[in-house]
């Protein structure tokens, strides 16, 4: 992805970088996405065109951006996080920390991802709520009083929600476990995809390696960065629904709870059908791959190296 020569700063910073552009620029999509997979029976929203368009007229511009926020300030150190841990599995699994063993390669990036989760899974868990809200006031506008949507473990339904609100009644009656409600399904989501990602993305960079350069041009890192995670998120939709419901705290009227993976599962096979597993797989292609295509750009750039030359 980057120079093997680069310093740990120089990363973290092309990490930060790369996350800030990106979630700015695709976090309405994602937005649809959450919604599009927690819609349970009727729907809602006919495709990701219609929810973002209802959600503009309904909420405003800044709708769709709702938990933007979240993810903005935690996106920085998730990424060091990732890129530190990945650099350390790198030196204890392979020699001199090279691209060598595929298996190894595999490996540092499943280790990277587990580590990641630390920041990722509470991140997903408030910006989902801030995501979904908007979701339910639909439903509830349209819903008689006596069944209106109702709340699961967080503020109450009334209230606008915020981060800091969500944040704390977790906290304060679920302990520090109620941030990381749904950490074996974001574990089961995010190994499998650094398992498609990295090596495929690897495999289809090298294709456009040039030795007079000694690297890839950047069109040919964007784009291999782009086809590698639309295809390793498509991949791992599946485990992203079950995800994003078992993450969800307020439901409503006739959606289910769920107590784990295989009963998130079960019921939604049986209630919903095999096609419920993929819904938002396009959004989620849309969203990871310009993602991982910005980071390829910001790391072949280099800014984050040019960033330290100016405090030299």
């Amino acid at each position: 992805m980057a120079k093997q020569d680069l310093s740990v700063t120089a990363k973290l910073i092309n990490g930060g970088v790369a996350g800030l552009v990106g979630v700015t620029c695709v976090f309405p999509i994602d937005l649809a996405k959450t919604r599009l997979q927690n819609q349970h029976g009727k729907d809602i929203y006919k495709g990701m065109i219609d929810c973002l368009m209802k959600t503009a007229r309904v909420e405003g511009f800044l709708g769709m951006y709702r938990g933007a926020a979240v993810n903005l300030t935690l996106v920085t150190p998730e990424k060091a996080i990732k890129l530190a841990a990945n650099d350390f599995f790198r030196q204890l699994l392979m020699e001199d920390g090279m691209q060598r063993d595929l298996k190894m390669e595999m490996l540092a990036g499943c280790g990277a991802g587990m580590c990641q989760v630390v920041v990722t899974c509470p991140m997903e868990m408030l910006k989902i709520q801030l995501q979904d809200a908007g979701r339910l006031g639909e439903a509830s506008a349209s819903a008689p009083a006596s069944c209106r949507p109702h709340s699961v473990g967080s503020a109450p339904a009334h209230k606008r929600p915020s981060a800091t609100l969500i944040a704390w009644e977790l906290l304060r009656t679920q302990g520090l476990a109620g941030l990381y409600k749904g950490l074996g399904a974001t574990l089961l989501r995010d190994i499998p995809f650094s398992i498609v990602y990295f090596p495929l993305f690897a495999n289809l960079n090298n294709l456009g390696f040039n030795e007079l350069a000694g690297k890839a041009s950047f069109a040919h890192s964007f784009m291999s960065g782009c086809a590698a995670g639309s295809i390793a998120a498509v991949t791992v939709t599946p485990l992203d629904v079950l995800k994003t419901r078992i993450q969800t705290l307020r439901k409503g009227l006739g959606e289910d709870s769920y107590s784990g993976i295989r009963d998130c599962a079960r019921k939604l096979w049986i209630q919903e059908g095999p096609s419920a597993f993929m819904k938002g797989a396009g959004c989620r292609a849309l969203v990871i791959a310009p993602l991982f295509g910005i980071a390829q750009g910001v790391y072949f750039l280099g800014i984050g190296e040019r960033i330290l030359k100016c405090y030299e």
